[in-house]
């Protein structure tokens, strides 16, 4: 039986985080360095003065109040949901799953579109009804006693939506680990999951790459996570040590945090005070900081390794029938080669996107919401 919940912080609640971040003493910071050493310390520092001076968090909580949301029990994990009947009346349900150091929160320019199209000019036979969790261990849904998988979570969530919400079937959407999670959806629960779109590929054919362009994509990832990757093999690995360093401390929860949207966000037309405001920054900051969830949030990582990893046994594919997003503005995360992902999964539909990165939803809610229409018109290839 799902519960109805709302984001309440009390004033003192909020009082101590503004406290600690106008306490917080800055360390030094090579001179010049921008974002080459981490976070930026002159745009950390403006972001912790409109924090504590600016933000309106009672404004942010209403907004985070905006649409209906959840939780339910299973097993016995309380995972919170938003969960808006749209104008398709319970007829196109869509589960759509964020990652990290994201939130809920970064569908919420895409809520209203998907759910109401009449209402911003589009068709209403492009509604749906939207179910938007939050991953276990991360913002409102409770925590796990030890860190819990992407595959885990996909047998909650197919739980979620076909036993305490009643849709014998539903489409879903992912990126980052919600495209993972997506994916084991379409693997393990594809009976009730009938097709999947992904802004993110997560699953891995068995054996070795097979063709020249499959190498130099190999090689090219494995480039970018050396040079990138110091964040993942910390959380994969030992990420109790993250959580040690930033429990309590808001303001290097941010840093941590705000890094990932600089350096994964589309800034090639847009510079990043352009691409996410201070309040989408700051709200989605506050999620993590208020929840404890930058400890939990972490351990995600590592649950992948020890559910067995990503990477399929040899003849198993995804054969629910999958569309993918690419937006060109992906760093660290770009997609494999065609051929990759094919032994992988059902690729039905592959789109290339005119720009964003990887917090798409966020960052192009209108290419987003666009490119899911599309995908849910056509009907799914066997």
């Amino acid at each position: 039986m799902a519960t109805p919940f709302e984001v309440h912080w009390s004033r003192d609640q909020i009082d101590k985080v503004l406290s600690q971040v106008r306490a917080y003493e800055f360390p030094p910071a090579p001179e010049g360095g921008g974002w080459a050493y981490g976070c930026d310390v002159d745009f950390l520092k403006a972001l912790c003065a409109y924090w504590t001076d600016g933000f309106d968090v009672g404004a942010a909580q209403a907004n985070l109040n905006r649409f209906p949301q959840f939780t339910a029990t299973i097993e016995d994990l309380d995972i919170h949901f938003v969960h808006v009947v749209g104008e398709a009346k319970g007829k196109r349900p869509l589960l759509i799953t964020h990652g990290w150091p994201g939130s809920h929160f970064e569908f919420w320019e895409s809520i209203e579109p998907l759910a109401f199209p009449s209402r911003h000019g589009g068709d209403p036979a492009d509604a749906f009804d939207l179910v938007i969790p939050s991953l276990p261990g991360f913002g409102f849904s409770g925590k796990p006693r030890r860190p819990l998988g992407q595959r885990a979570t996909a047998r909650i969530f197919n739980t979620l939506m076909t036993r305490e919400l009643g849709y014998e079937t539903y489409l879903a959407q992912g990126g980052d680990w919600g495209g993972l999670v997506t994916s084991w959806l379409g693997l393990d629960h594809g009976a009730h999951a009938k097709a999947i779109h992904l802004n993110m590929i997560g699953l891995r054919p068995a054996g070795p790459p097979q063709t020249p362009e499959e190498i130099a994509w190999i090689t090219g990832f494995g480039a970018q996570m050396d040079l990138w990757g110091a964040y993942f093999r910390l959380q994969a690995s030992k990420p109790q040590s993250v959580a040690w360093l930033g429990a309590n401390n808001p303001v290097g929860q941010a840093a941590w945090i705000l890094e990932r949207f600089h350096d994964w966000a589309d800034l090639s037309e847009k510079s990043f005070e352009q691409v996410f405001s201070r309040d989408q920054l700051l709200t989605n900051l506050m999620i993590y900081v208020m929840t404890g969830s930058f400890t939990t949030g972490a351990w995600y990582y590592r649950a992948m390794l020890e559910e067995g990893g990503a990477v399929l046994a040899e003849g198993q594919r995804c054969e629910t029938p999958t569309a993918f997003a690419n937006f060109p503005g992906e760093s660290i995360y770009k997609p494999p080669p065609r051929s990759w992902a094919d032994r992988a999964y059902n690729i039905t539909r592959w789109s290339e996107m005119p720009r964003g990165g990887h917090f798409a939803a966020m960052e192009e809610p209108g290419l987003f919401v666009e490119d899911v229409r599309d995908w849910a018109r056509e009907p799914p290839s066997p």
